[in-house]
């Protein structure tokens, strides 16, 4: 299984690497397109969608992401959708998180489908724009969600203590979502602090909200991206699967690997004021 991990994430890096460093942002943008299209796929499946269903929601979701790079469409404000995906994650995050379960009126295939393309397109136009800014930005977004989520994990394992959320996610304790917190905090005082490093989420969320702001911003951030990574997981309770799917092996699917990821984005944009 170790093996089997190591040599997918292997693959991932020598394909995902050179589109960061090398690529323009057009073709980053279609690389994460089609990346996110497998996300699309699962989320249909993990929807309740089987067979060309859940591969057509896919195929839709291609050729919208074909027509935002190769039209003058995607040179529109991307506020709207950055909106739209942060009102659609509040509906189902906090419809369904405190009760361990979706609420009736999201739980429709269909519905919770079209919430699915939208924040995943909302993700996707966030990397497509971070990308355009620079790759040391787009990074340091990344960095958030991966620091919050390494900190958990190694501060839930060294302090324990009570479960955060047993009936979705056994493993998650509240001191491992605190240390991931905090670890966010610390990770966005050294890159607004720093000199040279003001070009990084950190830098200019200090620059938009002033450092107070910007480490409450952080935190708010480092909340979404566990919450991202619980309602996946209530997502696959509820259809019975350990997994989004098998696309990566050792790792699960798009979804396990971008989970905590999704929530964060759109806000990311919309708090920085980079979508236009």
């Amino acid at each position: 299984m170790l093996r089997t991990r190591v040599i997918t994430a292997l693959v991932l890096l020598a394909v995902l690497l050179p589109l960061l460093l090398f690529a323009g942002a057009r073709s980053f943008g279609a690389a994460m397109g089609v990346f996110a299209a497998a996300g699309m796929w699962e989320w249909a499946r993990l929807a309740g969608l089987r067979g060309w269903r859940a591969l057509a929601w896919a195929a839709v979701w291609l050729a919208l992401v074909a027509a935002m790079l190769f039209s003058p469409v995607g040179a529109l404000d991307a506020d709207g959708s950055f909106a739209l995906a942060t009102l659609a994650w509040a509906a189902l995050l906090l419809g369904s998180l405190p009760r361990a379960a979706l609420p009736r009126a999201l739980a429709a295939p269909a519905v919770l489908c079209l919430l699915g393309f939208l924040v995943l397109f909302a993700g996707w136009m966030a990397l497509w724009h971070a990308r355009r800014l620079g790759v040391g930005y787009l990074l340091s977004m990344l960095m958030l969600v991966w620091v919050a989520d390494v900190a958990a994990y190694f501060g839930g394992r060294a302090i324990g203590g009570p479960k955060l959320a047993p009936r979705l996610s056994p493993g998650k304790t509240v001191s491992g979502a605190l240390s991931g917190v905090l670890a966010v905090m610390a990770y966005t005082a050294v890159c607004a602090l720093l000199p040279g490093l003001q070009d990084t989420l950190g830098g200019r969320l200090a620059l938009r909200w002033g450092l107070p702001g910007a480490l409450l911003v952080a935190a708010l951030l480092a909340v979404l991206s566990v919450a991202g990574d619980l309602f996946e997981s209530l997502l696959k309770r509820r259809a019975g699967v350990k997994d989004s799917s098998g696309l990566l092996p050792g790792h699960g699917g798009v979804l396990d690997r971008i989970d905590a990821l999704l929530p964060v984005l759109p806000v990311v944009m919309l708090l920085v004021g980079l979508g236009r």
